[in-house]
């Protein structure tokens, strides 16, 4: 399997561990019963950790589309390169380190990590549109 394509598994093993800390965290905070409810209720929005985490996971899912769809068009173009090795890996360093460095409430840091997740979705784009 290319390197890229192993990127996006990776990334989706990523996305559902963002997906279980964040509910985990958010039942910690509201409780368990609320959990397991339809939810009908509006509630306050969550804080601390548990708030960091949610917001931390609706990020993941704004930019995994762009770089799912950057690698799906790396692949049926064969653009395949330095770049785009180099843009899958940045992706995915980049979200990864993004994850604890949002929980913890760490700024600064964090934009620098997105902003690398964000160059690596730049480097497929031109890795494919040099093709």
């Amino acid at each position: 399997m290319r390197i890229e394509l192993y990127a996006v598994c990776l990334s989706v093993i990523l996305g559902l561990v963002h997906i279980v800390l964040a509910s985990h965290a958010a039942s910690l905070q509201r409780g368990y019963k609320w959990a397991a409810s339809a939810r009908d209720q509006p509630l306050q929005l969550l804080t601390g950790v548990a708030g960091r985490l949610a917001r931390a996971s609706a990020n993941f899912l704004e930019t995994f589309p762009f770089f799912v769809a950057m690698v799906l068009v790396v692949h049926l173009t064969g653009a395949y390169g330095d770049l785009s090795k180099c843009g899958a890996f940045l992706y995915l360093a980049g979200r990864v380190v993004y994850l604890p460095l949002y929980a913890f409430g760490v700024y600064l840091v964090r934009s620098l990590a997105w902003n690398v997740a964000t160059a690596g979705i730049l480097l497929l784009l031109v890795s494919a549109l040099s093709q």
